[in-house]
């Protein structure tokens, strides 16, 4: 460094030169302190621009996360990959966010703590500089006034004593006047005297003062101010490093984002979108038949030529088939992976026979569900009612049991009329499954006709031959009786006892509304919770409408136990996808309050 006194070239001679040397090094450690604000002020920007990375980051997230609407197309790998690689993307910037905070809460209060003690430390030092340099300065100027004094004293005890010499040697003056120029000379020569020895005592005191100026008080202030600048400098170091070791520390993380991208990638499977493709667009039209041969020049009786049979040909029917596809919206991410919420824009009909018949059929499924969660809904509605009415009965204080009777009404109105609408189309499902086994002899939809000659032909427990688990997610799980209605609101749950289940001005509410309900079962409107968990013991091929394939030793969530019939509900971990399995084939584990 610079600092000390025989690097610096201090000179013991003149002061004004060490003035200058002291400036400079006053001014070079105020550049150094200049510096590190320069540095924070460089990590304060970088801490911004990661920040608004991060938030730039989690707007694109935002943009691109899948909508409920666009839940089903998760079936897709492509779909489940972008998703996966969107929720990387999100943790992504987590880690630059990390890092952002990160250097705020460390490097920058850092850098203002040590600028703060600097600058104090500085200020000392110069302060103390600037005391001892005025006390060296004061000391010069007592010696050369002493000097000048001293000088002064000298040339007059020399006058006087020359004056004495001249009376002494003239005859003509009388002894009084040499007497005279005696004293005086004797009077200048003590004052000269007196001058000498304080002139020789303020130079004995300067020099001593000079000597520790330069030899020990300013080596002392410029080895601090070195001290000072050092630590500067090595902090400096240390900060560069630390900002380094807190942007490092995130790179694991953000490498395991990326691996977590590219297991995302791996994971898309072609097969299985293309499959995936096939069974949601799949019209379930029968082929058409060879197109005869019409030969015109077969000679007619009579004279006449035989008239000709008009086919529908396979143009006619593919077009009949495809014409689905120029009706249907564009949408989504991935085109005709988008959402078919509203991919055809038939006229809503009610029977949906305009429909193919594999579209009818889940369009009519769709319309169970919706009217069956509506149910559900309605039925909470009424008995959280008739809890209110059986409280106001028991406690007449709290209210008119009289006052809700409008709302009971109204509600077991709707009721009966969402339970006409799902008995409607459960009918209408039966139809189309009893039409899809053999039933129907047209590849083109099914008319009212012949819904009305199949309406008779209701399917029987045992429609699929046991290889469906729980015979038919049509005929089973998409329907709501009576009896499911009733057990569900006298159920200890509602707290609505059976002296409950009319109500005045209701005569229809406890009529049966027929046969048929008492095959049907409770339908579950929102997603079963998770009673515990399996593990495949072997591979299942779930080819039956209702199962779902498993491979040897995965793991997946119990929904809903064996009911006596060997199938197991299950739910594919970390997926919607839900389905039977066979009881037989997974080890159970179930939670402790099941």
């Amino acid at each position: 460094m610079v600092y000390r006194c025989d690097e610096v070239l201090l000179s013991h001679n003149k002061f004004n030169e060490t003035k200058d040397q002291w400036e400079d090094i006053s001014y070079h450690t105020l550049k150094g302190i200049n510096f590190l604000e320069t540095y924070g002020n460089f990590v304060k920007e970088r801490c911004q621009i990661e920040m608004e990375y991060a938030k730039g980051l989690r707007r694109l997230v935002k943009s691109y996360q899948p909508k409920k609407k666009e839940c089903e197309e998760l079936k897709f790998s492509t779909v489940r990959s972008f998703r996966d690689t969107v929720n990387e993307t999100a943790d992504m910037a987590g880690q630059h966010e990390v890092i952002s905070e990160t250097l705020t809460a460390v490097v920058l209060n850092e850098i203002g703590s040590l600028v703060k003690e600097l600058k104090e430390d500085r200020k000392k030092s110069l302060s103390e500089g600037s005391r001892v340099q005025q006390n060296l300065a004061h000391s010069l100027q007592q010696l050369e006034k002493a000097k000048k004094n001293y000088e002064k004293a000298f040339r007059e005890a020399e006058k006087a004593h020359e004056n004495f010499t001249k009376a002494d040697a003239d005859l003509h003056l009388s002894r009084a006047e040499v007497e005279k120029q005696r004293m005086n000379a004797s009077i200048k020569s003590q004052q000269c005297e007196d001058s000498k020895n304080e002139y020789a005592n303020q130079l004995q005191k300067t020099n001593r003062l000079q000597g520790e100026h330069y030899n020990t008080i300013m080596p002392g202030i410029f080895q601090s101010l070195q001290d000072l600048d050092e630590k500067r400098i090595n902090n400096f170091k240390n900060l560069l490093k630390k900002s380094v070791e807190i942007e490092r520390s995130v790179f694991p993380i953000i490498n395991k984002c990326l691996d977590g991208i590219v297991s995302a990638a791996d994971s898309i499977d072609e097969k299985q979108d293309s499959q995936v493709v096939i069974e949601r667009y799949k019209s379930g039209f029968t082929p058409p038949g060879d197109i005869p041969f019409d030969d015109l020049s077969t000679p007619r009786q009579n004279g006449d030529m035989t008239p000709t049979v008009n086919t529908p040909s396979r143009q006619d029917t593919v077009k009949n088939t495809l014409s689905i596809a120029k009706a249907k919206k564009r949408g989504g991410l991935f085109g005709i992976f988008a959402s078919n919420k509203n991919n055809f824009s038939f006229s809503e009909k009610e029977d949906f026979n305009d429909l193919p018949p594999n579209q009818r059929k889940k369009r009519i499924q769709q319309r169970i569900d919706d009217v069956t969660t509506k149910l559900h809904q309605e039925t909470a509605a009424r008995d959280g009612l008739l809890k209110m009415k059986e409280v106001y009965e028991g406690n007449p204080s709290l209210g008119d049991p009289m006052s809700i009777t409008g709302q009971l009404t109204d509600s077991c109105q709707k009721i009966e009329k969402l339970r006409a609408d799902l008995q409607r189309y459960q009918s209408l499902l039966e139809d189309v499954d009893t039409l899809g086994t053999g039933g129907a002899t047209s590849g083109g939809p099914s008319t009212p006709n012949s819904l009305a000659r199949h309406h008779s032909n209701v399917m029987s427990p045992h429609h699929n031959g046991g290889a469906s688990p729980r015979s038919s997610v049509t005929s089973h799980r998409t329907s709501l009786s009576d009896e499911s209605l009733s057990r569900s609101s006298h159920s200890p749950e509602s707290g609505i006892g059976l002296s409950h289940n009319s109500l005045p001005g209701s005569d229809t509410y406890d009529q049966p509304d027929g046969p048929d309900d008492d095959n049907a079962e409770f339908y579950d409107a929102e997603p079963l919770p998770i009673i515990g968990t399996c593990r495949a013991m072997y591979a299942f091929e779930g080819t039956s409408e209702g199962s779902m394939s498993m491979a040897e030793g995965e793991e997946l969530s119990i929904i809903e136990l064996d009911q006596g019939d060997g199938w197991t509900r299950v739910r594919r971990v970390g997926e919607f996808e839900e389905g039977f399995v066979p009881t037989s084939y997974i080890e159970m584990n179930l939670y402790n309050n099941c």
